[in-house]
């Protein structure tokens, strides 16, 4: 929405001669059959959905002024929307008539490709940047809004998703700036830096001694919706080495993971397991610290491309391969490896989350301060 406004009011010849509104995948698939669509996943995502009725919202559309006519007709996310046209065909090699799905936004791709498409499973993504994502037979509501409610792609489905900006972002950054060290030394043994990273980690006792990290690089988006929150080590002694300063990189990133999972929990949702995906997932350190910050069992399965995985199931329950997306997902997901908390780090953990919670409620203040100091100031 905020885009299409922007156009209407900043380029007006632009907007007047527009015929339809399309997201960048729904154009792809306009070039490969001809057809105007989307789907309610990435639809949901607009501002301009009825994400509870799974269809364009008149009343936000009326509010903002904008026409329906611009809307292109919206499917759910296995429907056939249309197929590769006999020009495309020869211009690509792929056979005309193949048919094209709806397809998906790419959280909701990824929740399908990892299986979290039946309530009781939940996916922790540690990537650049981080989501809690759970799926729900009803649309449910977080009523403060810090997390996100949205369409899946399984029809009927919802999934409530929390979203932290720098997740392995934090971790890479401590890389670039504090690891050059560690860089050189994966590049003369040939191995991931970060392994050599996790391994110091690894030395280090649950809660860092007392080391806790606020891991807002670029603000924060679940919980606090805050472009002027900072990134703090906090409780650093003489004691502390650079071993305490990664984990406690690793745990903060995980502390503002689970601040995601509680709204999840607070909203009654039946979080069950959880599958660990991204960077997080290839760390038994990092998944062993997930399990027991979030006090569940946290697997891996033997997809690792979620996303595109997800829009292959899409189009393959579209056209009939699959009777179902659970189907196709129970067909063909299998679990790797499984991590079960350890009652002792859970306890250790609990505490050091407490204290974690107080930090950006006490700081936030000086947040808006600094935020204001560096615009003053900086050219």
């Amino acid at each position: 929405a905020p885009k299409l406004i922007w156009v209407r009011d900043n380029e007006p010849e632009v907007y007047e001669k527009a015929y339809k509104f399309m997201l960048p995948k729904d154009y792809v698939r306009f070039r490969l059959t001809g057809e105007i669509a989307t789907e309610v996943s990435d639809a949901a995502g607009t501002i301009l959905f009825d994400v509870r009725n799974r269809k364009w919202s008149q009343e936000v559309l009326d509010r903002i002024g904008v026409s329906s006519d611009l809307m292109p007709p919206c499917f759910e996310s296995i429907d056939i929307c249309g197929r590769i046209t006999p020009k495309v065909a020869e211009m690509t090699g792929l056979k005309a008539g193949i048919p094209v799905v709806g397809g998906g936004a790419d959280n909701a791709c990824t929740a399908v490709g990892n299986g979290i498409v039946v309530t009781g499973r939940t996916s922790a993504s540690i990537g650049t940047s981080g989501t809690m994502l759970t799926p729900t037979d009803t649309p449910e509501v977080d009523p403060s809004l810090r997390a996100h409610t949205f369409c899946h792609c399984v029809p009927n489905k919802w999934y409530i998703m929390g979203v932290m900006l720098s997740a392995g972002g934090a971790f890479r950054w401590f890389r670039d700036n504090l690891g050059d060290k560690e860089v050189e030394q994966a590049k003369q043994k040939g191995v991931d830096p970060y392994e050599i990273l996790t391994k110091s980690a690894s030395h280090v006792e649950p809660g860092s001694e007392g080391l806790i990290f606020l891991p807002y690089l670029m603000g924060e988006r679940t919980p606090h919706g805050d472009a002027n929150a900072k990134a703090v080590f906090f409780g650093l002694t003489l004691r502390h080495k650079k071993e305490h300063l990664i984990r406690a990189v690793m745990e903060g990133v995980t502390y503002g993971m689970r601040d995601s999972l509680e709204i999840i929990k607070n909203l009654g949702l039946n979080v069950g397991q959880i599958r660990a995906t991204g960077g997080g997932a290839r760390s038994p350190l990092w998944r062993q610290m997930q399990a027991d910050i979030y006090n569940a069992e946290v697997v891996t399965i033997n997809i690792a491309e979620g996303p595109a995985f997800g829009a292959a199931i899409l189009a393959g329950v579209g056209a009939g391969i699959y009777d179902s997306i659970e189907q196709a997902t129970d067909s063909v997901i299998a679990i790797t490896s499984l991590t079960r908390p350890i009652p002792d780090n859970k306890k250790i953990y609990d505490e050091y989350y407490k204290i974690y919670r107080s930090l950006y409620p006490a700081l936030k203040p000086e947040f808006d301060k600094v935020s204001e100091l560096v615009a003053k100031f900086t050219a």
